[in-house]
């Protein structure tokens, strides 16, 4: 195996560029690109303009390094320490700039179906704080009339095979709860029968919050017509066939 290449190569090939007398070749080859990369940078025809990055004050290249490049274009310049591996810290898993105002609608399905999901597994399974899923179960979230239960699934925050570990984890945690408070009890079910219980119940839900979204975006398209009859100065929309909106108070709270 070659030796590593720069933390930052195009940074890197565009200051040798031009702080260096080093052919295009042996930047290439040091940095790990293209020769024609290199070339395009120097005729300044790359597409996106780096700013240099100097090899030398990180370490990776000695100015000695350099003059012997110089002194014979065919030398092939060795790193001098190669650059620390980054790797990611642990903590909440990444969610693209995009999926992340899906969070809270993801947090709200999973508290509404499955309530037995810790917080813990929760800031795993979506990325998210523990004091954002409380503000969420408490409905002290500071956008919480606009949070709308959505299956994380559905919306990219998760895969459905880690919602349905995590639930099959929080199914048998529950299972083994209950096994010791009350050891006399039990069903002669095998882990398996329960898992497609669950399974199933979930699939239930998920029935059970379409028709719920349903009659939410009905009621929705009520609200929006009702609004633009009253800007109209007509009466409002009676016998339109949709229902009346339900009050907040009698919104579910799971």
């Amino acid at each position: 195996m070659g030796q590593p290449t720069p933390l930052m190569p195009h940074a890197t090939a565009t200051w040798l560029v031009d702080h260096t007398g080093l052919s295009f070749e042996q930047i290439a080859e040091f940095c790990g690109l293209h020769i024609l990369e290199v070339q395009a940078m120097a005729d300044d025809l790359a597409g996106s303009k780096y700013t240099g990055r100097d090899p030398v004050h990180a370490g990776e290249l000695t100015l000695a390094e350099i003059e012997l490049g110089q002194a014979d274009e065919n030398y092939a310049l060795k790193m001098h320490k190669a650059p620390v591996e980054v790797t990611r810290t642990k903590g909440p898993r990444y969610t693209p700039v995009s999926k992340r105002q899906d969070k809270p609608d993801g947090i709200a399905w999973i508290l509404r179906n499955h309530p037995e999901i810790s917080d813990a597994q929760i800031s795993k399974l979506i990325g998210t704080t523990r004091n954002t899923i409380g503000a969420i179960r408490e409905r002290s979230h500071w956008n919480i009339q606009n949070i709308q239960p959505k299956d994380p699934v559905t919306v990219g925050l998760c895969s459905q095979r880690e919602l349905d570990a995590a639930v099959a984890k929080a199914a048998k945690r529950a299972g083994v709860t209950e096994d010791a408070e009350a050891p006399v009890a039990t069903d002669g079910r095998s882990d398996k029968d329960k898992l497609i219980e669950e399974l199933r119940a979930e699939r239930e839900a998920n029935v059970k919050a379409a028709a719920e979204a349903a009659q939410e975006a009905e009621a929705e398209a009520w609200l929006a017509k009702k609004r633009e009859a009253e800007e109209a100065g007509d009466v409002a929309p009676s016998t339109s066939g949709f229902a009346q909106p339900p009050a907040e108070d009698d919104a579910p709270s799971e």
